[in-house]
C-alpha cells in the first residue's frame, strides 16, 4: 500500500476495508457512507460558491456531521479552519477574516452566524440534508506542501495566531503514531477534544488511517470517562490530563476499572506522576503514555511511556521523554548555546513553514552557527532568522532538563499558560480587558487548583463592578480563557526592576485575598 500524501488519503485507504468510520452521539456511519456524505457534501460547496475553496471554516463540535465537514474540505484540496463553537461572535469573524475563508461550514441550527461569508449547514449522511442530490466532484490532489489545517492558537498581542499545517507534517505524524501504537481494524479510538484543538487530529485521522474507529463522546461522556471507556469499549484514549484528574476526583478511578483499554495517551498539559500510576492502576492490561507537542510540530512530538524505573522529577510530574525519531531537538540556555536545562528547540518534518502572519515570525525561529571562542575553538551558539527555511529550529519557548537520559518539562519561558489543553497568553487576557471603558492596566495570573489551572486577572480604573467587565470579555474570548476572577486594585504591584509583580500577585489569587491595595473582586 502506497503512503498516502494528504490527510484525505489517510481516510481514503481504509474506506475500501469496511467497518465503523465514526460512533457519534448524532450518527454511526461506516466508512464507506462516511465517504459518501462527505462526497455530496464536497458537491454541494462546490455548488454553492461556483468553484472550488481555498478555505473553509469549520464551525462544529464533536460529531459525525463535523466529520463528514472536515473530509468534503480535504476532498476538494481545501484547507479546514476549525472555529470553536462556543467562543463569542466577533473572536470567529476575526478568523474568518485573518484566514480569508471562503466559506463556513456549520453544525448549528438557527440564524445566519455573522461571519461575513457564505454558511453552508451540515448533516451527517447528507441525504437528510435540504435540496437536491449534488454531482459529486471528483478527488481534488493537493500535495504535500499544501495546507491540510489552520488552527489559531492563543496571541500575546490580544489577535489569535493562525498555524498552518502541511500534509507533509501530518503525515509524518500520522506515520509514526498509527504504528507505535498498533491502530488497526477492530480498534476504538476516543476523540476527547474540540476540532480547534489539535490532539482531535490524532482521535479522528490517527483511526482512520489504521482502519479504526473514531469514537466521539457526548459532554456527559467526559464528565464519566470511565463509564465512555468501558461501555464504548474504548482501546485507545487520548485527553488532557484534567479529565483524569477529574475521574480521580469523582473516585472513578478504581483498581482494574478499565480491564479493555490498552493504550491511554495524555498531552497538552503536565502529568502529575501520581494521577498517571492511578490512572494506570485502573487500567492494568493497558500502557500509559505523556505526550508533549506545540501546535507548531504537528499535535505532539515527544513520548514517554510510563514505567516504575521513570526518575523522580522536581515537580512531580511524567518526563516528557524523547522526541519522535525522525525529529531534531536542541536545548539551549538563554545565552543560546546548547545546555542540559534551558529553551527546547525542534525541528524535521513534523515542523510547520511559518506562521499565517508572517510577522508572528519575529523572535521563533532559530540558526545554529558555529563561532570562535575567546581561546579561538569553535562553539555553537543560535542566532535568530527572519524566514523560516527547513534548517531552522523553531523555539517553543517550554524549559526542559534533562534527567537521567530523558526530558523532564519546567514549565515556560513566557506568560504563557495550559488551560484544560488549550494554549493561553496572558497578553491576550490583559489586552482584552484593556479594551473595556475605564480600564487603565491589567495584568493576569494563572494558578492550580484542585480541577487544574485557574486563571486571575487583576486591574487598574474601571468601575468597582466586576459583572459588565466579566461579560465583556465573555464576548472576546472562548470559554476557557475567561478567567475566574477580576480583581480590582488601586495600583498594580512591582517588583525592585519597577516591573509588575507577578509573583505577589500569584500569591493574592493562591491565597484567595484581595486586600492588596485595597482591591476589589468579583468571579466569573
Amino acid at each position: 500500500m502506497s503512503t498516502p500524501i494528504t490527510l484525505y488519503d489517510w481516510f481514503a485507504r481504509s474506506v475500501d476495508g469496511g467497518g465503523t468510520a465514526v460512533a457519534a452521539p448524532d450518527a454511526t456511519l461506516s466508512y464507506a457512507e462516511l465517504d459518501a456524505a462527505a462526497g455530496r457534501l464536497a458537491g454541494r460547496i462546490t455548488a454553492l460558491l461556483g468553484r472550488v475553496p481555498r478555505r473553509v471554516g469549520l464551525l462544529a463540535g464533536g460529531s459525525a456531521a463535523a466529520c463528514t465537514g472536515y473530509l468534503a474540505v480535504l476532498r476538494l484540496g481545501a484547507a479546514v479552519v476549525p472555529l470553536h463553537p462556543d467562543a463569542p461572535q466577533a473572536r470567529n469573524a476575526r478568523i474568518v477574516r485573518q484566514a480569508g475563508l471562503d466559506l463556513v461550514l456549520t453544525g448549528r441550527e438557527g440564524p445566519d452566524p455573522g461571519l461575513g461569508v457564505p454558511v453552508l449547514p451540515l448533516a451527517a449522511r447528507e441525504e437528510e440534508a435540504a435540496g437536491p442530490g449534488p454531482v459529486v466532484p471528483a478527488v481534488v490532489a493537493a500535495g504535500p506542501d499544501d495546507i491540510a489545517y489552520i488552527l489559531f492558537t492563543s496571541g500575546s498581542t490580544g489577535s489569535p495566531k493562525g498555524v498552518p499545517v502541511p500534509h507533509r507534517a501530518v503525515g509524518a505524524f500520522l506515520t509514526h503514531v498509527i504504528d507505535r501504537y498498533a491502530i488497526a481494524p477492530g480498534d476504538r479510538i476516543a476523540q476527547t477534544f474540540d476540532l480547534t484543538f489539535d490532539p482531535s487530529v490524532f482521535g479522528l485521522f490517527a483511526a482512520w488511517g489504521g482502519g479504526a474507529t473514531a469514537v466521539l463522546p457526548d459532554r456527559s461522556d467526559l464528565m464519566a470517562p470511565v463509564r465512555f471507556v468501558n461501555r464504548a469499549a474504548i482501546t485507545h484514549w487520548i485527553s488532557v490530563p484534567s479529565v483524569a484528574a477529574l475521574a480521580r476526583r469523582l473516585r472513578q478511578l478504581v483498581p482494574g476499572g478499565m480491564p479493555g483499554l490498552r493504550w491511554s495517551l495524555f498531552c497538552g498539559e503536565p502529568l502529575p506522576e501520581a494521577l498517571a500510576r492511578t490512572w494506570a492502576r485502573s487500567a492494568p492490561a493497558g500502557e500509559v503514555e505523556n505526550l508533549y507537542g506545540p501546535t507548531e510540530l504537528t499535535v505532539t512530538c515527544m513520548e514517554h511511556r510510563l514505567s516504575e524505573a521513570d526518575p523522580h522529577t522536581a515537580n512531580g510530574t511524567v518526563p516528557v521523554g524523547s522526541v519522535y525519531p525522525h525529529l531534531e531537538h536542541l536545548v539551549l540556555d538563554a545565552d543560546g548555546h546548547p545546555a542540559e536545562d534551558g529553551e527546547l528547540c525542534l525541528r524535521g518534518p513534523q515542523r510547520f513553514p511559518g506562521y499565517l502572519d508572517p510577522a508572528d515570525n519575529a523572535g521563533r525561529f532559530l540558526a545554529l552557527d558555529l563561532y570562535p571562542d575567546e581561546d579561538g575553538q569553535p562553539v555553537r551558539a543560535a542566532r535568530p532568522v527572519a524566514e523560516p527555511g527547513p534548517e531552522h529550529w523553531y523555539r517553543t519557548g517550554d524549559r526542559v532538563a534533562r534527567v537521567d537520559g530523558v526530558l523532564v518539562h519546567l514549565g515556560r519561558l513566557d506568560h504563557q499558560v495550559k488551560v484544560r489543553g488549550y494554549r493561553v497568553e496572558l497578553g491576550e487576557l490583559e489586552a482584552s480587558l484593556l479594551t473595556q471603558p475605564g480600564v487603565l492596566e491589567s495584568a493576569a495570573v494563572a494558578v492550580e487548583g484542585p480541577a487544574g489551572t485557574v486563571l486571575r486577572l487583576f486591574y487598574v480604573g474601571g468601575a468597582g463592578e466586576t459583572g459588565p467587565l466579566l461579560d465583556g470579555l465573555r464576548d472576546r474570548l472562548p470559554p476557557y480563557m475567561v478567567p475566574a476572577e477580576l480583581i480590582r486594585l488601586e495600583a498594580l504591584p512591582l517588583n525592585g526592576n519597577g516591573k509588575v509583580d507577578r509573583k505577589a500577585l500569584a500569591s493574592v489569587a493562591t491565597n484567595g485575598t484581595n486586600e492588596m491595595n485595597g482591591g476589589t473582586n468579583g468571579r466569573n
